[in-house]
C-alpha cells in the first residue's frame, strides 16, 4: 500500500471505484494485465464488482490490445 493511502497498489483505473479495487485485491488480482481473459462472470460475482466496474476495465483491457474472458 502507498503510503498515507488505504488504496492498494494497483494499475487499476480509478473509475472502477474502492469497492471493486477491493474486491479484486482480495481475490488476488493487483495489475490490470491479470484481469486478461479471466471471464467477466467470475469477476462480477466479487462482491464490489458491479457492471461499471466490468465495462472500464473492459475498456482500460481493450486500450492495451486485451480483454475479459
Amino acid at each position: 500500500m502507498a503510503l498515507g493511502s488505504d488504496r492498494p497498489e494497483t494499475d487499476f483505473p480509478r473509475g472502477i471505484g474502492a469497492p471493486a479495487t477491493r474486491a479484486l485485491v482480495a481475490a488476488g488480482y493487483t495489475r490490470l494485465a491479470q484481469l486478461a481473459d479471466v471471464p467477466a462472470a467470475e469477476l462480477a460475482a466479487l462482491h464490489g464488482v458491479g457492471p461499471k466496474a466490468l465495462r472500464v476495465l473492459g475498456e482500460a483491457l481493450a486500450e492495451r490490445g486485451l480483454s475479459l474472458g
